[in-house]
């Protein structure tokens, strides 16, 4: 028997199961449309590329994959998680290997536990869970797959049929490997995502450093807040010749609110020589908002919005090994007033695109959707990260969707740096959302003709229309 059987996260109702699985037939292969993620474009400059050793892959990158395994005792040293101060960590990629193998029981029941047995099955075509004692066999037979011309970052994503893939740079990018990938002549579309958290965030350790290579990336020195905006224009257009369609900010709050130049003047002075006031962080994050909405409606990149992660909870963790190591925890977070200056602003100008994310989902019904059913700006994105999941998405649909109407969302995005996980996101949701949309249809709330509209806009419409991925 199958570890994937053909009708996995359908309703048990015979009806809503049929229903379901016709829709999903419509959709399930259909191109992967990929506008929100964090692979690395490195993996597609050199078509000579590799993802290494099964635990390149599947491991030591993965803070999914990390964080479960860290929370039962594993030390992140054992798994080959490099340490910020060199120190001994695992070198022998088998032995990692051996310790996810034998804790592959923790993901049972998880999303991560789906995304892993369906690249095992669908990726390498491997039909057993992994143990303490097939992981010698597994290892070796990915191992020989990972050294294969098919197994190349390009050759998987063409396997995949992937139609466009936006990565995640920082501000200060020189965007080489992009321009790399362009040069090489190949067909896949992977395109720049313009992050200018490090050089909009006063907090930030180091940020005058920041600050310096936006100078030195941009050709603009910056030494006041009028050459700070210029540098950020310039390098939003730089972004934009190599293809890029959005921007992405991250922030504890989503606070929004314009400052006066002189008071805007006065904060970027102090944070320059390492004196902001506490609290001044918060406020200048806020004015930084307001401007790249404005910079938006200029330039026309979609402005997506990250709020409601308290990054690096683990100061020990984060000292040993840096960010990005599965200690980021939600917060509650309010976005009817804390946005509301900014929409008041440009909430109702149709050349911003405002795609807003929540790790905070008591705010889906009271607050985001009816913000999205509302301003035409305003598109609400796919669940995320914590609950990026059959039952989060399920839950999305149902206190979203009534309020904000299909078509004020986005569609889904994969949000990943694990690349051979993508067909697996996106599988779960098509399922997802043909299992859902079939409730509607059993229950007479939508006919079929209608259903088959909904389902193929929720796998990839939604998203090319929102991102302008034409």
């Amino acid at each position: 028997m199958s570890l994937l059987p053909a009708d996995r996260f359908f309703s048990p109702d015979p009806a809503q199961k049929n229903v379901a699985g016709e829709l999903y037939a419509q959709v399930a292969a259909l191109p992967l449309v990929c506008p929100h993620g964090h692979v690395d474009p490195r993996l597609f400059a050199d078509p000579q590329a590799t993802f290494g050793s099964p635990a390149d892959l599947f491991i030591i990158p993965d803070h999914y994959v990390t964080r479960m395994l860290y929370s039962q005792g594993v030390p992140l040293e054992q798994l080959g998680v490099p340490r910020l101060d060199g120190g001994q960590v695992e070198r022998d990629h088998r032995k990692i290997w051996h310790a996810f193998c034998e804790n592959f029981h923790l993901f049972r029941g998880t999303p991560s536990g789906i995304w892993l047995q369906h690249e095992l099955s669908e990726v390498f075509g491997l039909e057993e869970r992994p143990s303490a004692a097939n992981a010698d066999r597994l290892y070796g037979t990915i191992a020989e797959k990972l050294a294969a011309p098919a197994f190349t970052p390009r050759a998987l994503f063409e396997r995949f049929k992937i139609e466009a893939l936006c990565t995640t740079d920082a501000a200060t990018d020189t965007l080489g490997h992009h321009q790399a990938i362009q040069a090489s002549g190949w067909g896949g579309r992977v395109i720049p995502t313009f992050r200018p958290d490090a050089v909009v965030d006063l907090d930030r350790p180091g940020w005058p450093a920041h600050i310096a290579a936006l100078s030195e990336a941009s050709g603009i020195a910056v030494v006041d807040h009028a050459s700070y905006i210029r540098a950020l224009e310039q390098r939003r257009e730089s972004f934009k010749t190599l293809g890029a369609v959005a921007t992405d900010h991250a922030a504890i709050t989503p606070a929004t609110g314009s400052l006066t130049p002189a008071e805007a003047e006065a904060i970027f002075q102090r944070a320059l020589k390492g004196q902001a006031a506490p609290g001044e962080a918060v406020l200048f994050g806020g004015h930084m908002l307001m401007e790249m909405a404005r910079m938006s409606v200029e330039d026309g990149l979609v402005m997506q919005l990250h709020p409601g992660a308290y990054r690096n909870h683990n100061q020990a963790l984060f000292q040993r090994f840096g960010a990005d190591r599965g200690a980021d925890i939600p917060v509650g977070t309010e976005y009817t007033r804390n946005l509301l200056p900014l929409l008041n602003a440009f909430g109702n100008d149709p050349r911003l695109t405002l795609i807003l994310f929540s790790l905070d989902e008591t705010a889906y019904a009271r607050e985001l959707a009816p913000l999205a059913g509302h301003y035409p700006a305003v598109k609400l994105g796919p669940p995320w990260w914590f609950h990026d999941s059959l039952n989060g998405m399920r839950r999305y649909f149902d206190q979203v969707l009534e309020t904000a109407g299909l078509y004020n969302t986005a569609g889904f995005n994969d949000d990943t740096r694990a690349f051979c996980s993508i067909p697996a996101r996106h599988d779960v949701w098509r399922r997802a959302s043909a299992d859902w949309v079939a409730g509607l249809v059993v229950r007479h709330i939508v006919d079929m003709d209608a259903a088959q509209e909904m389902v193929t806009a929720l796998a990839s419409g939604l998203a090319k229309r929102a991102y302008r991925l034409t």
